[in-house]
Order: C-alpha cells, then structure tokens, then sequence
C-alpha cells in the first residue's frame, strides 16, 4: 500500500500508464500474429506470390515488435525462422513438381541444331597480352 497521498496519485498514474501502454502492446502483438497466420494460409494453399509478400509483410511486424521491446529479439528470430523454414519447404516442393513437369515438355519438343562456337581464348590470357 502507498505510504502517502502523494505516493497514491503517482501509483495511480503508473496503473494507468500500464494500462494504456498494454492496449498499444497488445495491437502490436496482434498484429504481428494475424500477419503470421495470414502468411502460413497463403503458403499451405500454394499460392507462392502472394505468400511470398506476406512473409515480408509478417517479418517486417515481428521486427517492429521486437524492435519496441515488445517481445523478444529472440522469440522475433524464432517466429520469423518456423515460418521462412514452412515457407521454404513449400517452396521447394513446388520447384521439384516443377522439374518433374519439364522433361515431359522437353520430350515433347524437337531438339533444335546446335551451332557450333568459334574457339575464344580465355580472358586471362587476353589480359597478360596487355601487360
């Protein structure tokens, strides 16, 4: 309990000072995890564009976060990590479905002739030349 009148108003005012700086925090922090979840819909759908942009946009709220001290540089640095690593294997998957699509196209496809390139000689011996 404040031992004074003087020490009661200042108490009062930190409550109310917390309390404001609580509902402001807490914005941050919502909005730092509505980006995260919005980002890993966008991914598990597989629409990479778009997911692409809200990844930026998620790692850009988590850096202000952190930034304001509102959460921790390291549970920024672990947040941003789970999702570039979801990001990535999504990614990566969708390059292998890629690459097995393309030799189908290439059978596909006549070769076209090859032209054959003139001997070039190499650019370091080009340059001892200057010397």
């Amino acid at each position: 309990m404040p031992k004074s009148k003087q020490q009661s108003k200042h108490s009062e005012k930190q409550v109310r000072i917390a309390l404001r700086r609580q509902m402001r925090n807490r914005a941050v922090r919502s909005r730092a995890k509505t980006f995260i979840t919005r980002a890993e819909k966008l991914i598990f759908a597989g629409d990479m564009e778009a997911s692409a942009t809200a990844v930026a946009e998620s790692i850009s709220a988590l850096d202000r976060a952190a930034e304001k001290g509102i959460i921790h540089p390291n549970n920024a640095a672990r947040r941003k990590s789970r999702l570039m690593k979801k990001f990535n294997q999504v990614q990566a998957s969708a390059a292998e479905v890629i690459a097995e699509e393309v030799p189908e196209a290439e059978e596909k496809k006549p070769e076209p002739e090859k032209k054959a390139k003139a001997a070039k000689k190499p650019k370091a011996e080009k340059k001892e030349k200057g010397k």
